[in-house]
């Protein structure tokens, strides 16, 4: 990734990303509109699983697709969010895209991912889970509770992301997490891409000094 130039001294107005106003809304998200969103659409996935699946059957398919969130926020943080732009307009892109976060960190609207990236990004992978599943693997009964577990998995990611910006976290391992991911903005931000754990960081060697 390009490295942005990082403000320690948090910025009172956030950058402005789009001359539209409506563009420049959907920018912006707090950190209750993604459980207003995602924390009933994991509840009714789990309410669906529930009528036709052994509970031993969810159990195991949502604990698979939390530990699959895992890696699935350490891919994305590491090869989409940072991927080395080469030309203007692609860092330019790249920047709305995560880079802005780089620069204005504590920016509190700007620290869970907005509906305009997330919904897409689930309605991709939700279609990947059915494809594998459901049609190449014979086992459709799977797809909704393990969705909600990648579901419970991905709303750890975004409200640990913003308490290790905005909440104290004075011991245990939200300090040490917290700490683990302010190192990623202020020491070396081509290291610690896992943000809720640092299992991927350890594997693949991407755990800084």
């Amino acid at each position: 990734m390009q490295r942005q130039p990082i403000d320690k001294s948090k910025e009172p107005v956030s950058i402005r990303l789009f001359e539209s106003d409506f563009l420049e809304f959907f920018t912006h998200i707090s950190p209750l509109t993604i459980l207003a969103l995602w924390a009933p659409l994991t509840a009714l996935l789990l309410y669906f699983a529930a009528r036709t699946t052994p509970v031993a059957v969810i159990l195991g398919a949502f604990f698979l697709g939390l530990f699959l969130w895992t890696l699935s926020e350490y891919t994305l943080h590491r090869f989409l969010f940072h991927y080395p732009a080469k030309s203007e307009k692609a860092q330019k892109a790249f920047f709305l895209f995560h880079g802005v976060h780089h620069r204005q960190p504590q920016d509190k609207t700007r620290l869970v991912m907005p509906f305009p990236v997330s919904i897409p990004l689930a309605l991709v992978f939700y279609g990947l889970f059915r494809l594998a599943l459901g049609a190449l693997l014979q086992a459709p009964h799977w797809v909704d509770p393990l969705t909600a577990g990648f579901m419970v998995g991905y709303l750890i990611y975004d409200l640990t992301h913003y308490a290790t910006h905005h909440f104290a976290m004075r011991r245990g391992y939200g300090k040490y997490i917290k700490r683990y991911h302010m190192a990623h903005h202020y020491k070396d931000p081509d290291t610690r891409y896992g943000v809720s754990s640092p299992l991927w960081d350890w594997v693949f060697g991407t755990a800084g000094e």
